[in-house]
Formats: C-alpha cells, structure tokens, sequence
C-alpha cells in the first residue's frame, strides 16, 4: 500500500522497524524537499533526492553544520559549545585546521600500511568462533574488528576494548532501551570515557608513542595546545565512529547476503576474485548506509529543488534515499555485487564533512566480509535481527547467525 504525505514518519520508532524505503519513495517523487514536524524540537526540511544531499553536502558555506549540529535536537548555547568541538560539528575554516590533525593516519597510504594486519586480525576473529555452531554476529564479529583496530590506532589497550564498545554503545543508543537504561546512562558513559581519556592524555605527555592520541596531546592549532575538552571531544568521536558506523555496515552487509543466497553463492565461488569483492564492498556500502542523515542549518534564506528555505532552518539529507533514488542508480533496490559506477553517498556527498575513516572503513569491510564466506560459506540466519531504536544510526544489534548449515 503507497504512503501518503500526511503518514511520513522519519523518527526514531519507524527506524527501529525498517528502513523506510516506501517513504522515500514518496518523497522522492511528490516532496523531495518535505516540512517534517517534531513532537519535542522544532521540525526540520527532509531531503531525499541523490542531487540534492550530494550538493548541500558540498555547500557548507549556506549550509551549517556549526550553527546547530549535525543532529535533529536544539540545543541551548552552553550545549553548542561543547558539541561544537567535534569535528562533526564544524564548519571551515575551523574544521578544516583540525581535520588535519588526524587525516595523515587515515590516508590511502597509512591504510595500505595497515592491509596485512587488518587480514591477521580478521583471521583471529573467524578462528576464535571457527568451531562454534551459533554466534551472535554483531558483538562477535562485526563490532570486534574495527574495534581492535581503531583502538589501536588511538592508543587503547587490547584489553579496555570492551570498554570502548560499551560506552559508543550508551552514547549512540540513547533512544534505545537496550542501550540506555536511565535518562542519565548517556552522560554518565561522557563522564566515564572523558576521564579515561584524560588518563590517557596524561601518559601520552610523559610517555608519547606513534599513536594518534600522542599526534593529538602534542598538536598546536594557531600556536595553542588542545584544551581537555577539545582532547576529550577527539578522542569520543575517534573511539565511536572508529568502531560504531564499520560494525553496522558489516551487520548490514550479511543481512544482506542472508536474504540473498544466490549472491553469497557467487561471492563464494568468486572469492578469490579482488575486482569483484572491490566492487562488493562499494556495494555494501550503498545499501548499509550506517548514518540515517546528518542535520544542516540554513545560514541565509535560500531555496532547494525550488522549494523557499528560511535561514535557520534545519536541512537533513537521508542517505539512505540517496543511495536508492532511481534517477542515480539503475534497479537501486537490487544488489548488485558488479554494479559500477557505484557512487554513493555513504560516506557523505562530499565536501569538507567526507567521512575521515572511508578508506579504512573500506579495508575492514572487503576484509572481514571475505574472510567470513571463505571459512563460513554456508552461514545462515538463526533467529531474526533487530534494530537499532535511533533517528540518526542505522544500526543492527541483534544478528544471530548458524555457520556451519
């Protein structure tokens, strides 16, 4: 049955059930730019169409993310200030200073460095379950490698990962009861990871080491150290979406293959195949998209797909109606492991806000995505996946899976 306008829903309760591909759909054709009411903040634009969310990414100049976050709550001044720094929530010049802090270990060059381990660790995983019948795939394999490897990154021993992995956990599942126990879980997880990473902070001055967290402690921007709250704010966003958005495409990117056993079948007989797991991967990609949308603000009263925009207004672009608009992508509710070009937005539209961790989320997921169908190629579903309640990350939290069918 077709959706109509006046039931469009984007929050956080129909996310928890499916993607709202119908609703995109509507969207896409009779309101492609469509006034969304908020029950407790002030209500938003939806952009749906690939052309729009690629161009408003790539205009940070008329469209914000420093004057009102990338997320749909308002906040009061003394809020902005602090979610103001993270990178998230900069705009350039600003940004683009403190985005360089951090970029050089994240570049194609520093990935490729890292290929050989990424592959040892992907094999340790796999071994570890290799003789189990039953694993929950979520925690034990898809939250496990870009946890490992981004906590090596920063600067976290192996054995505080589980820490990392429940406090991202309490800090992005604030809208979900599983996550969240008390109205107050999400700031307590702030204050635990905060003085953690203070703790941290204080070694990597005595004791640097060739991570990314000694590159930060001893950074100047414009002749000045990182304050602790700047050191604390770099180091959330390192730690959660180092780990939290990689884990969700890969849970994505099995269900997918659940569904699809004609797909894993090829994907097994071609895995030896680099071209096309490459192409694989980008395909992966398009159809996780582990981010619902980020937010915009209007900086000037403007217009998109001629509908007026008032400055001030919030703009939020969906990702996933991007990657499934049928103007950009032929038959884009088929997986199509060859489909190329594949040129989604999930690592954003580009622009200064282009996803930091996109090689190395690339990496992780050809890798442990390959490793997987090669020691479990008859893997099945065993028991339903549940999603993550949230009107920001397209998550998976429950993914039970029989690997030796």
């Amino acid at each position: 049955m077709t959706v109509s306008l006046d039931q469009i829903d984007l929050l956080e309760d129909t996310w928890s059930r499916a993607v709202p591909y119908d609703q995109f759909d509507v969207l896409r054709e009779q309101a492609p730019v469509f006034w969304h009411d908020h029950p407790d903040y002030i209500g938003f634009w939806a952009v749906t169409r690939y052309d729009d969310v690629r161009a408003i990414s790539r205009d940070h100049q008329t469209f914000s993310t420093e004057l009102g976050s990338t997320f749909l709550a308002d906040y009061d001044e003394s809020a902005l200030e602090l979610v103001r720094m993270t990178l998230l929530n900069m705009d350039p010049p600003k940004h683009s200073r403190y985005r360089r802090l951090v970029s050089a270990g994240f570049t194609p060059k520093m990935i490729g460095r890292l290929v050989d381990h990424i592959d040892e660790k992907a094999a340790a995983i796999v071994d570890r379950i290799a003789e189990r019948d039953e694993v929950e795939f979520v925690e034990e394999v898809a939250a496990e490698l870009p946890l490992q490897v981004i906590c090596e990154m920063i600067g976290v021993p192996d054995e505080d990962r589980h820490m990392v992995f429940d406090w991202s956990n309490r800090l992005v599942g604030g809208q979900d009861p599983d996550f969240r126990t008390s109205a107050s879980d999400g700031e307590a997880a702030a204050a635990e990871i905060y003085a953690y990473c203070d703790v941290i902070v204080a070694d990597r001055l005595a004791n640097p080491r060739a991570d990314i967290m000694t590159a930060l402690v001893h950074a100047e921007v414009e002749a000045d150290r990182l304050s602790t709250q700047e050191l604390n704010m770099f180091f959330v966003l390192l730690c959660v979406a180092g780990n939290e958005t990689t884990r969700n495409l890969l849970a994505h990117s099995l269900q997918a293959l659940l569904e699809r056993p004609e797909v894993t079948a090829d994907l097994v007989a071609g895995i030896d195949d680099d071209a096309l797991w490459s192409s694989t991967t980008e395909e992966f990609l398009r159809w996780g998209s582990a981010i619902h949308n980020f937010r915009r603000t209007a900086t000037r009263d403007t217009e998109i797909a001629g509908q007026p925009i008032a400055a001030g207004e919030k703009v939020v672009i969906y990702y996933p109606a991007a990657n499934t608009d049928p103007a950009h992508f032929t038959d884009p509710y088929t997986f199509d492991p060859r489909r190329t070009p594949n040129d989604h937005l999930t690592f954003g539209g580009g622009g200064a806000h282009f996803c930091l961790g996109a090689n190395l989320a690339r990496a992780e997921i050809k890798i442990m995505m390959r490793e997987f169908l090669r020691r479990f190629p008859n893997v099945e579903a065993a028991g339903e996946h549940r999603r993550m309640r949230s009107d920001f990350v397209n998550g998976i939290k429950h993914l039970p899976v029989r690997l030796h069918a």
